[in-house]
């Protein structure tokens, strides 16, 4: 009997002690994985406020460069705030860009419209319409926004960031018009004019569209019209090497020289010239109301 209580009473030290240990070692446990988890928040915060900080920074490098300074600057980001980042953190849908992409294609549309209204007064509607069309399509767009590089300022979800998304064009596009969306609203129609003035309208100026103008079928149609006589192009020179070529043309109506365009190509050298002598007649006609007699 006494051999057995003594046993029992080793027995129950055992297990008191084997208690101790594994308390300690559930404490310790605990101990390591709480300090691996705040190591880990705390690596991941920092990283959040790195990337913060470095995309702060691009956005004002990116208003230095436009010289456009926003007044709401998250209506900025907004704009470049991607559908597919708004759902890996669980935000509210409005959030994303959509909505200003919405806007901004209507901006779009009436901006675009205007100045091709009043660059062309004697554009007809159709015409009219075909050239908007080209200026603010998909490609165009995409043009405008990589000469800008909106893709690095694009925020984007994991998933569409590996897919490519930062490249690609119907993303960009919708950027870009997003972007116009959040131009009007923070600074209204007169400072989108003067952004598509630079980065859009010059472009059309310089005949970047001239392909869908077709400026020799219209100057040709007006002197038919006009019995002014007969259109020769001649081109004048060619230089450059042959991948990149510049060929400079002349248009004459009847011998006497109406216009000298340049461009990459003959045809384009030619549409040029064929601009440049639409303008003058164009300009001629609504202030005499007379043909055009070439000097």
């Amino acid at each position: 009997m006494v051999r057995f209580r003594a046993l029992l009473k080793k027995r129950v030290k055992i297990i008191h002690f084997l208690k101790s240990v594994f308390l300690c070692l559930s404490i310790f446990t605990s101990n390591k994985f709480n300090i691996k988890v705040e190591f880990l928040m705390s690596t991941h915060g920092k990283d959040k406020r790195v990337f913060r900080n470095n995309h702060d920074k691009q956005f004002k490098e990116f208003q230095e460069e436009i010289q456009i300074q926003f007044t709401n600057i998250k209506l900025l980001k907004k704009a470049f705030t991607h559908s597919s980042y708004v759902n890996e953190l669980h935000r509210k849908p409005y959030e994303d860009n959509e909505r200003l992409e919405f806007l901004g294609d209507a901006v779009l549309e009436l901006t675009v419209s205007k100045f091709l209204y009043l660059k062309y007064p004697m554009m007809s509607e159709g015409e009219l319409t075909k050239l908007r069309a080209a200026i603010v399509c998909e490609p165009a767009l995409v043009e405008f926004a990589n000469e800008l590089d909106f893709g690095k300022l694009v925020l984007l979800g994991k998933g569409e960031e590996m897919t490519g998304g930062r490249t690609r064009p119907a993303l960009l596009a919708d950027v870009f018009e997003a972007f116009i969306g959040a131009l009007f609203l923070d600074k209204g129609i007169d400072t989108v004019v003067d952004f598509l003035e630079k980065y859009v309208f010059a472009k059309v100026n310089a005949g970047a569209f001239s392909h869908v103008m077709d400026f020799k079928s219209q100057l040709q149609e007006v002197v038919q019209r006009d019995n002014s006589g007969i259109l020769e192009y001649k081109i004048l020179t060619e230089k450059g090497p042959a991948h990149n070529r510049e060929f400079v043309s002349n248009v004459f109506l009847n011998g006497a020289e109406l216009g000298t365009g340049s461009g990459r190509s003959k045809k384009a050298a030619e549409q040029h010239a064929a601009q440049l002598a639409l303008e003058k007649l164009k300009s001629h006609l609504q202030d005499t109301n007379t043909p055009l007699q070439p000097e």
